[in-house]
This record gives C-alpha cells, structure tokens and sequence, in this order.
C-alpha cells in the first residue's frame, strides 16, 4: 500500500509539474510571426525574485557577505560569476536551443537588425536549486515572453508567462549554480520554440 501511495504521489508530482510548466497566452497572438523568418531577441533581468529573497539584490548581498567571510574576495568573484551568466551563459543557452527548436523556420538572434520584431524574454523568477551530493535541489524558472516591434517597444502584440521551468543537468552532475539555471533557460526555449511553430497560423 506505501509503494502504490508513493507511486501516486510521483506520478502526481509529475502532472503538477508539468502543468507549472505549460505557456499560457496573457495577451494578443503570434498571428504577427506568419511569414516572418527573422526575430530579434532581447533579454531582461531588471526585476525577478531570487529562492525566498524578496529580490535578486537581497540574495546576492547575502551570498557575497557569506563567501566573502569563508574567503577573502570569494563572494566578488562569485558576484562577477552571477553577472556573467545573465549577460552571457543564460542568454547562449537559451538561444542555442531555440533557434535550434524552430527548425530553421525562423532565424532568431540577439542584435538581428533584419527582424521587423523583437521576443523580450523577461526573468520575473530564478530558483538556484542546490547540489552538495547526498541532497539536491533542482533550478527552476519563470519567464514573461513579451513581443514587440523592433524599435518600440510600446508596441506589444502578445504576452506570453510560463511559470516554474525546472532545470538540472543528466546525471545530477549539476554543482554549478549557473549549470543548474542554465538549464532552465534550455528547457524554457524548447518549450517556446514549440509553441510558436504550433500557435503561429
């Protein structure tokens, strides 16, 4: 009876999942992408939670001060980890895949100065997870995915939000936190990708 309820329990666990998961469309349609072979990409990380910490500036403030009392000048090393992987290790990781998941249908880069509009893939949410071998927790994140045209961005045409994007590397080798979160951002833009050859009509 235990191991049926714990089977239960899984397969449970792998619904919610993949529900938390699941692109939901805020506002608009992809109607606009019909035809188009070219989409620009911007990220943003201007505003998003970080685990339990109200903001991402309480929990890097957190992490540099307790790195930076184990060793001196670990936590600005880490600092500069963390920064770099928003601006470069997230960014790669997300467009590798999504570009790859659109099957050459449509060419998507940052700086694509032919594309006549722009994906904004906005961070609101980012779960670092854990590794230290015998416990581990897996990264998770969550995305607004706005479009606009390129050039104004006051000109939204649709609004997509999907919550909850677990990320964590084969094999539970994952001690990096920038492996873990990176990811997410791989899963997210498969996901994306999916979505847009599906709804684009």
């Amino acid at each position: 009876m235990k191991k049926i309820k714990l089977s239960l329990l899984f397969v449970a666990g792998i619904g919610l999942n993949s529900m938390a998961q699941k692109i939901r469309t805020e506002s608009g349609d992809l109607s606009f992408l019909k035809g188009q072979t070219e989409l620009n990409i911007q990220y943003d990380f201007s505003d998003f939670q970080v685990g339990g910490f109200s903001s991402e500036a309480e929990y890097k403030n957190k992490k540099i001060k307790e790195y930076n009392e184990k060793e001196a000048g670990r936590g600005d090393t880490w600092e500069k980890s963390w920064e770099r992987d928003k601006k470069e290790r997230f960014p790669n990781k997300f467009e590798e895949l999504f570009d790859k998941g659109l099957t050459g249908k449509i060419h998507a880069a940052q700086n694509n100065e032919k594309a006549t509009y722009t994906l904004i893939v906005k961070t609101t949410f980012i779960e670092p997870g854990f590794n230290i071998g015998v416990m581990r927790r897996s990264a998770a994140v969550a995305f607004e995915y706005i479009f606009v045209e390129s050039g104004d961005e006051s000109k939204v045409l649709a609004k997509l939000k999907q919550p909850d994007v677990p990320g964590s590397q084969f094999g539970g080798y994952d001690y990096d936190t920038g492996a873990r979160v990176s990811e997410s951002y791989a899963k997210g833009a498969k996901m994306l990708a999916a979505y847009m050859l599906k709804n684009i009509k």
